[in-house]
């Protein structure tokens, strides 16, 4: 009888450090869900490094904006395609260069391509 209820207690706290096991490894919030959420910490803490420093490429950019003419200059002559009066206005294209057989037609040395002053 007396090793009957040593055994009883021996079972019954095997169950409860087992059940403890099982909340700690599987159970709601337990280390699995923990180390989930670590790793989400870790990717969020990454994009928000990544927008800080696209916060302060805009804020540098807006204080520019407010306090310089040059970037007000740069954004008219980038977005808008504007100029200064007496300039010249040169695009180049990007298009790959082509070969082709045809000849060019012989340039006459009368005709002058003038600049815009």
């Amino acid at each position: 009888m007396k090793y009957f209820a040593q055994f009883i207690l021996f079972i019954v706290a095997i169950s409860v450090l087992m059940g403890l096991q099982y909340q700690y490894w599987l159970g709601e919030n337990g280390y699995n869900d923990s180390q989930r959420l670590q790793q989400q910490i870790a990717e969020q803490r990454t994009k928000n490094q990544v927008q800080e420093q696209q916060n302060k490429v805009l804020r540098a950019d807006v204080k520019d904006l407010k306090t310089g003419l040059e970037a007000v200059e740069e954004h008219a002559r980038i977005d808008l395609g504007l100029i200064k009066p007496h300039e010249t206005f040169v695009q180049l294209s990007t298009a790959p260069n082509t070969h082709t057989s045809i000849a060019a037609p012989a340039v006459d040395p009368n005709d002058v391509i003038e600049s815009i002053p």
